[in-house]
């Protein structure tokens, strides 16, 4: 079958699509239409995934060349959006490394591997397997040079930190979604943590809990992987006009285990209850 993945955009098309970029990958992924048009919602759509792929592009770039090339894994791949994306405009051109796309739902793995089939991209990899899962499994590498995980749901993001450290990610590239298990821990405590400290007005009605436990998530999620050794950015990934659930957490490992992030972790785990997560979720090594 004659490949069409090399046709010039429309002109009209000509500021929205990156040089390079298959239109037969975009029609794929129904950013396109069949005739090869563009939406104001797909626009947007586009822009989002291009914007994510500006930072992760840079971080890629400063992996250099290596051995086998890149891996990465992309954790709660969906429809393998930003999986495409990145093998298209990145990984296709440097002609080596490998993209493995991990998600629980079988038929979207399975639509995915017929995609990738179809377009011609041999080295992706889809997984049916949970976050969690895939770090015992025998199907990935035993390092993975970076980690992504956009939109991974409650836990799934911190198993999503737990398989980079077990792997050695030099980086991790994080966008957190339905942060709830602190919400949970904090609405178990409350009555007590009420009495004890005027704090707890912080979450005592059941929308600041949702939020607050969201925002707490986040900031231990990142003094727990300075304290493993990562250098820790935090920005937005689009405008709240697009996402509530639009914070981008970049992890960049450098080795340097901060002690005073291990320390200030583990005070805020103490002072909202929540000393349960200290031997799960944020279990601090004792090399520190």
């Amino acid at each position: 079958m004659k490949n069409k993945s090399k046709m010039p955009a429309p002109q009209a098309l000509a500021d929205d699509i990156r040089p390079g970029q298959s239109l037969e990958l975009l029609k794929e992924l129904h950013i396109l239409t069949l005739e090869g048009k563009l939406n104001q919602d797909s626009r947007r759509k586009l822009k989002q995934v291009y914007h994510l792929f500006g930072f992760i592009e840079k971080l890629l770039l400063e992996l250099g060349d290596k051995p086998g090339g890149i891996t990465l894994a992309d954790h709660g791949a969906g429809k393998s959006y930003l999986g495409f994306i990145l093998y298209d405009l990145f990984f296709k051109v440097q002609k080596t490394g490998h993209i493995y796309g991990i998600e629980t739902r079988a038929e979207l793995v399975q639509k995915s591997r017929e995609l990738a089939d179809r377009l011609g991209f041999g080295r992706m990899s889809f997984l049916n397997l949970s976050v969690a899962e895939s770090a015992q499994s025998d199907q990935l590498p035993e390092r993975i040079d970076m980690v992504t995980a956009l939109h991974a749901c409650d836990t799934a993001t911190d198993d999503a930190i737990a398989f980079g450290l077990q792997k050695h990610a030099r980086f991790m590239v994080l966008v957190p979604c339905c942060q709830a298990e602190i919400a949970r821990c904090l609405n178990q405590h409350k009555a007590l943590l009420l009495a004890r400290t005027p704090l707890a007005e912080l979450w005592r009605h059941p929308l600041h809990t949702r939020e607050l436990g969201s925002q707490i998530t986040n900031v231990l999620r990142c003094l727990y992987l300075e304290a493993s050794g990562y250098q820790v950015t935090v920005t937005e990934l689009v405008g709240w006009e697009h996402s509530m659930k639009n914070e981008l957490i970049l992890a960049r490992y450098t080795g340097q285990k901060k002690r005073a992030a291990a320390e200030r972790l583990q005070a805020i785990l103490r002072e909202f209850g929540l000393e349960q997560l200290n031997q799960t979720r944020f279990k601090i090594s004792n090399e520190l």
